[in-house]
């Protein structure tokens, strides 16, 4: 009886997942921001101020600075249709947070779109106070 007690124990708290650390706010292959960069928004104003640069023509996302920040990456402009940007993980490790994204490119072989885009991932993340880095992964 206690083995079966102790094992469905390790069962549910094998099935259980961690709160999510951090949600998508944005993505796609269009900003009107078309030079590379890599933000950290952690009140409204400065929200505002990006919006209005990235995606002036669209609604702009709710987002809880009290609890969270927002980080971002736009890869720039690109030549054609296919390229992606991905924030795919956001850790503090050492008293930073390191911020992982990854660019994806379309296969040589793929005939893609001839138009200019320029890829954007904006994820929230819960509040971090110390220095943020970005790391692109190959």
């Amino acid at each position: 009886m206690i083995r079966v007690l102790v094992l469905s124990i390790g069962l549910v708290a094998a099935t259980q997942t961690p709160p999510p650390t951090m949600k998508t706010v944005h993505k796609g292959a269009l900003s009107q921001i078309d030079t590379s960069r890599q933000v950290v928004v952690k009140t409204p104003a400065e929200f505002t101020t990006l919006w209005k640069s990235h995606a002036a023509d669209r609604r702009m996302p709710d987002v809880d600075f009290a609890s969270t920040m927002v980080v971002g990456i736009f890869l720039g402009s690109r030549p054609t249709a296919g390229f992606g940007a991905e924030i795919v993980s956001a850790q503090p490790e050492s008293g930073v947070l390191i911020v992982k994204y990854k660019e994806t490119r379309p296969s040589p072989d793929l005939i893609a779109a001839q138009m200019l885009t320029a890829p954007f991932h904006l994820v929230s993340v819960p509040k971090f106070d110390g220095p943020v880095r970005f790391e692109k992964l190959p």
